[in-house]
C-alpha cells in the first residue's frame, strides 16, 4: 500500500533517474559532470579513488560508470577488470564509460577488450557532449 501511495515528481522525466557513478580524481572535472548530470535530473554518486570506486559499485548499484584511468591506488582498469569480473551478473553488466586523457591506441584497445561500453578522450569531449553519450548508451532518447 505504501509503494502505491508514494508519488513522485510530476515535473522530472522519469527516464533520466539512473543513477550514474563519477569515478575521477580531479575535483574540478569531476563537479563539472556531476552539476551537468544533475541538471539533467540523473541521481549522481563520485568517487575520488579506484578502492572507493569498487566499493560505490557494490553498495550503490549503479547504472552506468564513467571512469577515469589515471587514480590514487587502484587505477582504472583494474576498477574495470574487477567490475566486469564480479560474481555478481547485475554488477558485471553495468556499462562503463572510461573516460582519460590516456588516448594511445593501446591504452584504447585494452579498455575496450575489459569491456568498457566505450572510451572518451577528456579533451575531445564536453560535459555535454558526455550527457549524450550517456543518453546513447543507457538507450535514453531526447
Amino acid at each position: 500500500m505504501y509503494e502505491k501511495e508514494k508519488k513522485g515528481n510530476p515535473g522530472a522525466d522519469n527516464k533520466k533517474s539512473a543513477k550514474i557513478l563519477i569515478v575521477e580524481d580531479d575535483k574540478f572535472l569531476r563537479d563539472l559532470i556531476l552539476r551537468k548530470l544533475k541538471s539533467e535530473n540523473y541521481q549522481t554518486i563520485a568517487a575520488f579513488d579506484g578502492e572507493e570506486a569498487l566499493k560505490k559499485i557494490k553498495e550503490e548499484k549503479p547504472d552506468l560508470i564513467l571512469l577515469d584511468l589515471i587514480l590514487p591506488g587502484i587505477d582504472g582498469f583494474e576498477v574495470l577488470k574487477k567490475t566486469k569480473s564480479d560474481a555478481s551478473e547485475n554488477i558485471r553488466q553495468i556499462p562503463i564509460i572510461i573516460l582519460s586523457n590516456l588516448g594511445q591506441k593501446d591504452d584504447v584497445e585494452k579498455g575496450i577488450n575489459l569491456g568498457a561500453a566505450d572510451f572518451l578522450i577528456k579533451a575531445h569531449f564536453t560535459p555535454g557532449e558526455i550527457l549524450d553519450k550517456i543518453k546513447e548508451i543507457i538507450g535514453e532518447k531526447k
